[in-house]
């Protein structure tokens, strides 16, 4: 079969068969008991069931995780069997309660029968697995609850890409990209100051020449990211984090971060003790990876800089 060549990947694929195979077989059992019920109404059946006690589509979807839409689809599905009615909640009448109607009840009494018959089938078939599917999806969907799939893609793609990124020291011939990139993010959010145009026109006599450093990430001969040391001269900090720009064509790459913690390793091999950065709260991304940097806010440092509402510093030691 193709999906055994294909493996994991094909996850949902497989599910999706394996769940048409069981709810097949679901709709057989249903006609050899006599019930009245289809696979997908059953969720909504059994909890109508329990105590035979009316419950709001917003309770029935909370109680089987399901959408309310489709919830409202099933319900209307049953009512025009037959097996289900609906009324005014007494409390709120602009809620409607759902309930089985005594052809439900009568369903649910006799489909107890089938419940043990089910359960018994579904036991045996399960000892003769070596690995419980049963106990393995709860265990997946605990894992998908704290990260979905989706999320758990992105940070593959992430390690994937950054893979190939080369974090390298400044040279002349990335001049223009640095000034490029930089002036790029600036004129998207803010308006370029005069301390942006003094680093960004020299930045080996600005950043370089003062003891700093610049780096800048490479993919093949593409400059994707940059981001600057300046050294300061303060009782308090040692170096600014400075100038980090990614290209726009690479967001998503996890290129801030590999620059943001190649940037404070330097520091260190430099011998500072602590960084110091300046932003803005608008730049979320930014102060989001700030912190996962371990930087916190501090206040009262004097800037240069008019768009800059939250300094934030990382200590070393």
């Amino acid at each position: 079969m193709i999906l055994n060549q294909i493996g994991e990947m094909a996850l949902g694929s497989r599910l999706r068969m394996l769940s048409e195979v069981v709810t097949q077989d679901a709709q057989q059992i249903y006609e050899l008991y006599e019930v009245e019920l289809k696979p997908k109404w059953f969720p909504v059946f059994y909890v109508l069931s329990q105590g035979h006690s009316a419950k709001s589509i917003t309770e029935i979807a909370n109680e089987i995780n399901h959408s309310h839409p489709s919830v409202i689809k099933i319900v209307r599905e049953m009512s025009r069997s037959g097996l289900v009615d609906e009324k005014k909640d007494e409390a709120d009448g602009r809620k409607n309660n759902i309930y089985l109607t005594p052809k439900g009840v009568e369903i649910s009494i006799r489909i107890k029968d089938q419940y043990l018959d089910v359960n018994a089938a579904v036991q045996k078939a399960l000892k003769q697995t070596k690995h419980n599917i049963w106990l393995a999806m709860q265990e997946f969907e605990y894992l998908l609850e704290e990260k979905s799939l989706y999320l758990r893609v992105q940070e593959e793609r992430k390690i994937r890409e950054s893979a190939n990124i080369q974090i390298v020291e400044y040279e002349s011939r990335f001049r223009s990209d640095f000034k490029k990139l930089n002036e790029e993010w600036i004129t998207a959010y803010f308006k370029l100051e005069q301390a942006d145009s003094i680093a960004l026109d020299n930045p080996e006599g600005y950043i370089l020449d003062k003891g700093g450093a610049i780096l800048i990430a490479l993919d093949k001969n593409e400059v994707l990211g940059v981001c600057a040391l300046l050294k300061m001269n303060d009782e308090n900090y040692d170096y600014e984090l400075a100038k980090m720009a990614v290209s726009p064509m690479a967001k998503g790459k996890g290129i801030g971060s590999l620059l943001g913690k190649v940037i404070v390793d330097k520091a260190r091999s430099l011998g500072a003790s602590n960084i110091y950065l300046e932003s803005n709260t608008i730049l979320k991304p930014a102060i989001s990876l700030y912190e996962k940097l371990g930087f916190k806010k501090v206040a009262g440092h004097p800037t240069p800089y008019e768009r800059c509402n939250i300094q934030m510093e990382l200590k070393l030691n």
